[in-house]
């Protein structure tokens, strides 16, 4: 009834058509651990029951990890239609309706290296679906230990620079069978508009950041320009003092303090409320409450950029660093992988498009940032990379400083999740617009 295939997450295009042919049983479990794979009691049956029950193409469920000898529950979130990430996480397990595996595999017509399993199952999605079993199933060994913090740039990793580069390519193909990718085509934008005191503002949003906000404020008030600019700082609430550091620089004319109400705001309303203030600039940039500018040029660079490169949002790069501002690996992250021929497809696929960022604010203004405190700003980014143009900076403007307390070091598997599962959430609503404004056209 079913033959299984041991595949790992990185496999060739050929290995995994070779599987998908040879397989003669109704159905293919693939497991891409090379650890032992134990199953709870009726567990298989379970996934085939389910399999059955829904006429799904693929199913992957929930399952347990033995972690440093320590087993743990790993749940999985829900597969959707913008669950493009190519490290989506299934668990080891994935079983596949025989007959949508080899169809899917005679689809596959570029041979990789890297990208197979992730070609494999986009190409499923097309025409099937892919459905997660809110169950423990299984066991599994995780021999990934690191905290979420340290994961979090493996696709930035400049060592995986030939993985990312057939990623791309497999997402943009399947953005074109879909009907949602979109050609390297912009609107302009006049970045006359509107009448602003102030070129730029720095937008610093915090809570509770007593230990780091003086860092970011005194980085951001030593930049060097030829225009006027200002420093918005918007402080959530805080219990910890941060507001007492805040305030300490209340004599300087640059600084302007937003308090906001006892009402829900996240770091999405903490930006809206500098990008709707009267003092905002004509450009709002990016610096982290717990972050600091690499040097007195950052805000020059980016209103250079804007003007130099006519786009409505840029893009920096940044440095990877201790708390004392050690670097840390993998060093500088410079996003080289976005090209402004394909950028904004690839956007679709990667969980981040880099820091810092800068908005022009009209635009920024007209859209707003969801009020969230996760992936509000990569919504915004993916919402303008549907129309204009995103300018990008390969000097190192920005030390993106990794603590303890840093709000992704060392997340839950459940807030992994949850961080996850809205980031796939937000490519849905983008992908979505995207195949709209695309059939529009046509």
């Amino acid at each position: 009834m079913i033959t299984r295939f041991d595949l790992p997450l990185r496999v060739s295009s050929e290995s995994v058509r070779e599987a998908a042919f040879s397989c003669e049983t109704e159905y293919a479990l693939i497991y891409t651990k090379d650890t032992e794979l134990k199953w709870v009691e009726h567990g298989l049956e379970r996934m085939l029951q389910v399999m059955e029950y829904s006429g799904a193409d693929m199913v992957y469920a929930d399952h347990f990890a033995s972690v440093d000898g320590v087993v743990k529950e790993f749940p999985v979130i829900d597969y959707q239609e913008g669950s493009l990430r190519d490290d989506f996480d299934f668990g080891g397990v994935q079983i596949y309706r025989t007959s949508a595996l080899r169809d899917a595999a005679s689809r596959m017509d570029v041979d990789y290296e890297f990208a197979g399993l992730y070609d494999l199952r986009l190409k499923v999605s097309q025409k099937g679906s892919l459905v997660h079993i809110n169950e423990y199933l299984y066991y599994e060994v995780e021999k990934d230990t690191r905290k979420s913090g340290e994961k979090l740039f493996d696709y930035v990793d400049p060592r995986n620079r030939a993985v990312q580069i057939e990623m791309e390519k497999v997402c943009t193909e399947h953005l074109k069978a879909v009907g949602g990718y979109l050609k390297p085509e912009f609107k302009d934008v006049d970045l006359s508009e509107g009448e602003f005191e102030y070129e730029a503002s720095v937008v610093i949003p915090c809570k509770n950041r007593v230990r780091t906000i003086g860092d970011a404020i005194r980085s951001a008030l030593d930049q060097k320009t030829t225009f006027a600019y200002n420093v918005i700082v918007v402080d959530d609430n805080s219990t910890d003092g941060t507001v007492d550091v805040i305030k300490s620089f209340a004599d300087d004319p640059m600084v302007v303090y937003i308090a906001q109400d006892k009402s829900y705001h996240a770091i999405g309303g903490n930006w809206n409320a500098a990008l709707h203030h009267p003092k905002c600039g004509r450009f709002a940039l990016q610096l982290d409450s717990d972050d600091m500018y690499s040097g007195p040029e950052t805000v020059q660079k980016f209103v250079d950029a804007f003007r130099a490169q006519d786009c409505a949002m840029v893009i920096g790069t940044y440095r990877i660093t201790d708390f004392n501002l050690n670097e840390l690996p993998p060093g500088v992250i410079d996003h080289r992988e976005w090209t402004d021929e394909n950028g904004r497809n690839n956007a679709l696929r990667i969980n981040g498009l880099g820091a810092p960022r800068g908005f022009w604010t009209p635009l920024a203004r007209s859209i707003n940032f969801p009020v969230t405190k996760y992936g509000e700003d990569y919504a915004v980014a993916l919402r303008i990379s549907r129309e204009y143009r995103i300018g990008r900076i390969y000097d190192v403007m920005y030390n993106c400083r990794r603590w303890d307390d840093n709000s992704d070091a060392a997340l839950s598997i459940e807030k992994m999740n949850a961080n996850n599962l809205y980031k796939d959430r937000i490519r849905t609503w983008e992908l979505q617009a995207r195949k709209k404004l695309v059939s529009a056209d046509l």
